[in-house]
């Protein structure tokens, strides 16, 4: 996450979040392909998509040019 941030120390802004909500969905896909019926943990996941995309569209509207790099930095398909 590192990689992402602004300056040192840097937890809250918009791109380390969308990096770390990544992250974390591609942990619970891994989770959700080999436990099927765990719809829990589905239902977290779907809030974490929906929150990663408001994220992106945030910085979509604040900063194109740093919405560019992230999303081609994390292999994003927008």
């Amino acid at each position: 996450m590192k990689k992402y941030a602004r300056h040192e120390g840097d937890t809250g802004s918009a791109e380390v979040q969308i990096a770390v909500l990544t992250a974390d969905i591609n942990e619970l896909n891994d989770h959700i392909r080999s436990h099927k019926k765990d719809y829990a943990s589905q239902r977290g996941l779907m809030k974490k998509i929906g929150h990663r995309r408001n994220l992106l569209a945030y910085l979509r509207k604040t900063d194109i040019q740093r919405y560019r790099e992230l999303i081609k930095s994390l292999g994003l398909r927008r």
